[in-house]
């Protein structure tokens, strides 16, 4: 009789100290900033499989973790540089059930094939303007780092 108490009132703090592990790790995770995205990881079936995440900023990656997770890897690494924009779209069909009408949808083009991420506009903005972004020195081929400027 009382180990059947002690199973039952087990569950709750089981469950109690799993969702708070995962509160824990989403507060180390994003400390220093994240944006809130999910990322297509199915596409067999048309509209779905969208994985609910965040993202974090680099240097010249985004790095994206599930939101229900335990794993403190990233499941997706997305370098600056091997990214290219392809389609800007809404979502359609099954998506617009599962996103609301703030969220927008860039579909890219990656060493590793298509990603598709799904974003609020002012997030998108942001992003974008990541991506476009060139390290100090870079944007012109003719500078020199220690050479003197024009």
């Amino acid at each position: 009789m009382m180990e059947t108490v002690l199973a039952i009132a087990a569950v709750p703090v089981v469950a109690g100290l799993s969702l708070a592990l995962l509160f824990v790790r989403r507060a180390y995770l994003t400390r220093d900033g994240a944006i809130a995205m999910a990322v297509r990881i199915y596409h067999r079936v048309p509209g779905r499989g969208w994985a609910p995440g965040f993202g974090r900023f680099d240097q010249g990656r985004l790095s994206w973790y599930r939101m229900f997770s335990y794993s403190m890897r990233p499941r997706r690494v997305l370098d600056r540089a091997d990214m290219k924009v392809e389609e800007r779209r809404d979502p359609i069909g099954a998506e617009r059930q599962v996103f609301p009408p703030s969220i927008e949808i860039l579909c890219c083009q990656s060493p590793r094939g298509q990603v598709e991420i799904a974003m609020t506009k002012s997030a998108m903005t942001g992003f974008l303007s990541w991506l476009e972004a060139a390290p100090p020195g870079a944007a012109s081929s003719s500078y020199r780092p220690g050479e003197p400027g024009l």
